[in-house]
């Protein structure tokens, strides 16, 4: 990968950690001030959740090999294999669509308290963040199904791939402190 370019997607994708370390911290600071009306314990369904983030974190693996067959100019697989990412984040996606309309019919809104307000604040940028990898990755594919001409450069891949291991990355630390701290 171009230098500049992996320099800037690596600053970028830092500038967007200080955004999330902020608004965990925001979580934390909720957690331990305590309030009335839901919270995580007993509004969250750490099961169900567990499932859906067991297709992001594979995301994590199926466009590592979309790069990997992008170095090694193998086209077929390299489709294959974000199609699979876009499929397994598009899954996620959904499942956190679902999380947020059952919380909406319990009444735990962003303007209930501080829970709903830090809860749906934090993991809705995280679901932004997720949705912009998604037209990023259906980028590069459409790229790569247009043909040799259009094909998407290693620079490309790459880049798209660190900002998606980060959007992981950062969803380990989300599901570690909102969903199984509960617990701690």
């Amino acid at each position: 990968m171009n230098g500049r370019v992996k320099q800037g997607m690596i600053l970028f994708v830092l500038s967007e950690a200080n955004f999330f370390l902020l608004l965990v911290c925001a979580y934390i600071f909720y957690h331990q001030s305590g309030g009335q009306g839901p919270t995580a314990a007993s509004a969250l369904d750490v099961f169900k959740t567990s499932l859906f983030s067991v297709a992001l974190f594979s995301s994590s693996f199926t466009v590592w090999r979309a790069g990997a067959c992008s170095r090694e100019s193998k086209r077929g697989p390299m489709r294959f294999w974000l199609l699979a990412t876009i499929l397994l984040g598009a899954l996620f996606l959904i499942g956190q669509g679902t999380e947020y309309a059952h919380l909406i019919e319990e009444n735990v809104t962003i303007s209930r308290n501080l829970f709903g307000t830090t809860f749906f604040t934090l993991t809705g940028f995280h679901g932004l963040h997720v949705f912009i990898g998604l037209v990023l990755l259906t980028i590069l594919l459409g790229l790569a199904v247009a043909g040799n001409e259009h094909e998407p450069r290693p620079t490309a891949m790459e880049g798209v791939s660190i900002y998606w291991h980060f959007v992981d990355a950062v969803w380990v630390v989300i599901f570690l402190v909102v969903y199984l701290w509960k617990y701690v």
